[in-house]
């Protein structure tokens, strides 16, 4: 009898790990740039935003992977919009239900999960050709990635921007504006978004060689 695989092997471990370093889906696939720059003024909806998405691109991937071989090839993206549409109408119905200040800040952003290409580059890539179970940690892998860039980009943004977290005012309690800082208005905008994740991008490339492109 053939042994079975680990639940936790290497091999599935990396599926959680990599994404969240090397394979990273917006600092290295620069995928899902769009939420980035948009929901991130604050930390509190990046990490909302976060956990959304670990839902569901998760459950989405095991679904993906348990109806892989009855899927007929030609209607596969559709069954997978379908899939993905379901599992973003629950969870907006249940942020609006349960942290519904929260749900109004994400706006529509919540809906456009539906659109975003790492949970559709998941299922298609990944999870149609993969079990139940390494689908599962792929998705938390991918979104975990996914989520850390976000709540490093809202950290700063939030910080430096409004001198506040979660509506604590950090700057004030530390003194910060005693010695002369003022709140930088540009922090807010979605254009500095895009500078933080360029900043995390050069760091992360300068720590790892590999992952510039070879010229």
């Amino acid at each position: 009898m053939k042994d079975r695989e680990p639940l936790f092997s290497s091999k599935n471990l990396k599926l959680l790990t990599n994404p969240l370093n090397d394979d990273n889906p917006i600092t290295v696939q620069v995928l899902g740039i769009c939420s980035a720059l948009a929901i991130t003024a604050k930390l509190e909806p990046a990490i909302v935003m976060t956990f959304s998405v670990v839902v569901v691109l998760s459950v989405s991937n095991v679904v993906i992977s348990l109806l892989r071989n009855y899927i007929p090839p030609r209607i596969r993206i559709i069954v997978q919009l379908t899939v993905v549409a379901s599992m973003v109408i629950l969870v907006d119905q249940f942020l609006k239900a349960f942290a519904y200040d929260v749900s109004k800040q994400l706006s529509v952003f919540v809906g456009l999960i539906i659109t975003n290409c790492i949970i559709m580059g998941r299922l298609e890539a990944f999870a149609m050709t993969n079990k139940p179970w390494p689908s599962f940690l792929d998705g938390i892998g991918n979104a975990a990635g996914y989520g850390v860039i976000l709540v490093i980009v809202g950290f700063f943004r939030e910080l430096l921007g409004s001198g506040e977290l979660f509506g604590w005012p950090i700057m004030e309690k530390l003194g910060i504006y005693n010695i002369g800082y003022e709140d930088n208005g540009l922090m807010i905008l979605p254009p500095m978004a895009l500078m933080v994740v360029g900043v995390i991008i050069w760091v992360q490339r300068a720590k790892n060689r590999e992952l510039i492109e070879d010229k």
